[in-house]
């Protein structure tokens, strides 16, 4: 674990967000200051303010989705 983005090696493919949607903007800056690719934030969590930022900023963003869900969704189709 690190203790934030900054510390995090090299670049980062995703920066998948279990915060509350009023933490999300800071997060979604440090996410764009350390190169992120793209930005996740879990079901129940949306924040159009950090999402319209992350998008201006060249990130995929995905709000109020389940990672687990959309994986296992995507893993069963023929």
């Amino acid at each position: 674990a690190y203790p934030s983005l900054a510390a995090v090696p090299g670049t980062l493919d995703l920066v998948n967000i279990f915060r509350k949607s009023e933490d999300v903007l800071p997060i979604v800056e440090a996410a764009i200051t350390h190169g992120a690719k793209a930005i996740w934030m879990q079901e129940g969590v949306s924040n159009e303010q950090a999402a319209i930022r992350a998008r201006e900023s060249g990130l995929l963003v995905v709000m109020d989705r389940c990672w687990l869900k959309e994986h296992a969704a995507r893993s069963h189709r023929g």
